[in-house]
């Protein structure tokens, strides 16, 4: 697997699935696997997953937050998917600049998701932005 790009993009749909599924990250992991190359898995994907799945609670609650409009469980799931990821990477990893994390969120809404919810999911990226970085000065 190449870069943090495609550690992101397979992270991403690993989570979108189990949001359909009442399997558990390694039987949804062992799956991908069997898939061969279609959504690569390695243990920095499986990682990422996995800790985004463990801070959910705490990043749907931020996502309430900066979501005057829609409750965590109207907004849609690639929305959600994409939501969590940034937010996570955001917050927990180092490596991740906020703005890369936004803009990459964005741009998996832009390839998965349909025209309005490119709006929402940058709005309150956004917003979100705004106020890291009001804490941050």
């Amino acid at each position: 697997m190449a870069g943090r790009r495609e550690v992101r993009q397979a992270a991403f749909l690993l989570s979108f699935e189990k949001m359909f599924l009442d399997d558990d990250l390694d039987k949804i992991f062992e799956s991908a696997e069997e898939l061969g190359e279609f959504i690569p898995v390695n243990d920095e994907v499986k990682t990422l997953v996995r800790s985004i799945f463990d801070k959910q609670e705490e990043l749907d609650s931020i996502i309430s937050k900066y979501s005057d409009k829609r409750a965590v469980s109207r907004i849609p799931k690639v929305d959600l998917t994409a939501l969590r990821l940034a937010i996570y990477e955001a917050l927990y990893d180092e490596k991740v600049p906020v703005n890369v994390a936004i803009s990459e969120a964005v741009a998996l809404t832009e390839k998965y998701a349909l025209e309005p919810d490119i709006a929402f999911v940058n709005g309150l990226l956004g917003s979100f932005a705004k106020d890291i970085k009001k804490d941050e000065d």
